[in-house]
């Protein structure tokens, strides 16, 4: 027992001195590092690790007389072929080339009488960044011994050469010939992509790859072209791919589907809606067909015109009449009674068709869903204490999940919206560390907006007036909810409401279609409330407005451009430097 413990002591001792003796590398301080590593390496002399360590701290003592000593005396001990790269690593650093070379010749020789040192020598060369001693090293093994396959370090060191093209062309063919490491070869390609600013890299790829599917039907290269662009977020172009891939293969729809999905996360709407119509037409899948036509639904429902609405309500109908009672379907009746509610007016149809989602067979996250959905009705129809109870049901049936947050922050409102502003603020400031982005910001805001008000009104008039257009805002009144905000800025002038109150009117003539002016209150917050709360949103949104209705492609670069360098902890911050750079062509490097 005793020298067990006595052991155990020992180990802990040496991993302590040879932590020590790294962070004396570390530190640079290697006179320190060299007398603890000689030590560790008179104790375990066939320990190379410790041999390498010794001799990098040599080195850093500039004592490479010393290093050439010691490892000639290792390779006469030993004779391994490992040793000549170092000692040929020694001469370099002392720039006598004519030696090193001689070293790595000798290296390269081991490999071509026995191929299996190869992957040693080639690694060693590769650690020093001798590039072409290690491709010589795979080569010469590779062709001495047929039954080994170098392709992949080779077509890396090809690239890190310099030489791209001739990289492109041996990864592909690397991965073709071996199937199972596609992900490897692909993760390697996206690395190579992640520095190339001028796209440079990626068009020589995407040459290629274009090449192998016009010679050959094998849909592996539609694959791999669908999979560059997507990573390119050319998805359009990934749907050509991947219907290309259906018509030689129409067995499985999963990467068509990934892709919608993919277009949905990435609010590329367009071409989301023509995969899940492609969708649609070619297959029979239930819970597909399902998630296809409330995708479409409901982006026909962002886009409409209150005209449109009949129509909307009558393919609600149509699809309900046939899918309504599928277990795939609760997305889709949850959509419907949003649709009822917001957009028809029709209250208690709405209630009754989530109602009777909740007698359905459904899951407590499909519970949770519906009943946010009934809450959110209760609040349309200004019944605030049943959508309390409805939020509170969702908190407890998930607590601490990001849906419990969300139904905080949605109650926190809805006690705004009552004016019991004491209780907002409270549940927005336990809010505010929120682990979603986009709900402590929302709660932060809800949470200066009441706590700079009351603290300049005491009877809050200024905010009652906000809470009462802000829930016309909730009901889908733009109209109207714009008229109050705009009262506000004239009975409040110059109050602290104003600048939560100048951002909820640009908001409303957005949704009015009323660009120009939507942007001169933009402006008017970023003239006159630079230090204010709503500063990142109204750039990005003038940027959003000049960009998808004005067509002044030049101002919307430079408020993206505003977004990424001076809000960097903004909820906005990634969507805008994906604007600004496509819109500078990602010419450049940086930002």
């Amino acid at each position: 027992m005793y020298t067990i413990i006595l052991s155990f002591f020992s180990l802990l001792v040496v991993s302590q001195n040879e932590q020590l003796a790294q962070n004396y590398i570390d530190k640079g301080e290697f006179e320190k590092a060299a007398t603890l590593y000689e030590e560790f390496e008179k104790k375990q002399p066939n320990n190379f690790y410790f041999t390498q360590k010794l001799v990098t701290c040599l080195q850093g003592l500039k004592q490479f007389d010393k290093v050439e000593k010691l490892l000639l005396s290792k390779k006469d001990k030993s004779n391994q072929p490992l040793l000549f790269v170092e000692l040929g690593y020694n001469s370099q650093l002392q720039k006598d080339t004519n030696k090193a070379d001689t070293y790595y010749k000798k290296a390269i020789e081991v490999v071509e009488k026995q191929p299996n040192y190869a992957y040693q020598i080639g690694q060693a060369f590769e650690q020093k960044s001798l590039l072409a001693q290690a491709y010589s090293t795979y080569e010469k093994a590779q062709k001495n011994n047929s039954s080994m396959n170098f392709d992949y370090q080779m077509a890396l060191l090809q690239g890190q050469m310099g030489n791209l093209d001739v990289m492109v062309v041996k990864l592909l063919d690397y991965a073709y010939a071996n199937v199972n490491s596609t992900l490897s070869v692909q993760n390697q390609l996206v690395f190579f992509m992640q520095d190339d600013a001028e796209n440079v890299f990626a068009n020589s790829l995407k040459k290629e790859l274009l090449l192998r599917t016009q010679k050959t039907q094998d849909i592996y290269w539609n694959q791999f072209l669908s999979w560059l662009y997507i990573n390119l977020k050319e998805y359009n172009k990934a749907f050509i791919q991947e219907k290309s891939i259906y018509k030689r293969n129409p067995e499985s729809f999963d990467d068509i589907i990934q892709l919608a999905q993919i277009c949905v996360n990435e609010n590329e709407n367009e071409t989301a809606q023509a995969i899940f119509q492609f969708i649609l037409q070619n297959t029979s899948d239930e819970s597909v067909l399902v998630n296809a036509n409330c995708f479409l639904l409901k982006n026909e429902i962002e886009t409409a015109k209150s005209e449109a609405y009949p129509l909307i309500q009558t393919k609600f109908e149509t699809v309900l009449s046939q899918f309504g009672n599928s277990p795939y379907a609760v997305e889709l009746r949850i959509l419907a009674a949003h649709f009822k509610a917001f957009y028809l007016n029709e209250f208690e149809n709405a209630k009754a068709l989530l109602e009777e989602t909740m007698k359905m067979p459904i899951n407590i996250r499909q519970q949770a869903k519906v009943k946010m959905e009934l809450a959110d009705i209760f609040v349309l129809n200004e019944k605030f204490n049943q959508a309390i109870i409805y939020y509170a049901q969702i908190q407890n049936d998930l607590p601490n999940d990001e849906f419990s947050h969300e139904a905080s922050m949605r109650m926190a409102k809805t006690s705004f919206f009552k004016k019991d502003f004491n209780w907002a603020k409270k549940q927005a400031s336990e809010l505010k560390q929120a682990s979603t982005q986009l709900i402590a910001n929302d709660a932060v805001e809800l949470f200066l907006l009441i706590s700079d008000n009351a603290a300049e009104d005491s009877l809050q008039v200024a905010l009652q007036d906000f809470s009462k257009a802000d829930l016309l805002e909730y009901q889908n009144k733009p109209k109207d909810a714009l008229e109050a905000f705009l009262e506000i800025l004239k009975k409040h002038k110059g109050q602290s409401i104003e600048a939560g109150t100048l951002y909820k009117v640009a908001k409303n003539y957005e949704k009015l279609g009323d660009f120009a002016k939507a942007i001169s209150y933009y402006q008017n917050i970023l003239e006159h409330n630079k230090d204010g709360i709503y500063i990142d949103e109204a750039l990005f949104y003038s940027a959003e407005i000049y960009k998808n209705q004005l067509n002044d492609m030049e101002k919307a670069k430079n408020l993206y451009e505003k977004v990424v360098l001076e809000h960097p902890d903004s909820i906005y911050f990634t969507e805008a430097r994906k604007q600004y750079r496509q819109l500078r062509g990602d010419k450049q490097q940086g930002i």
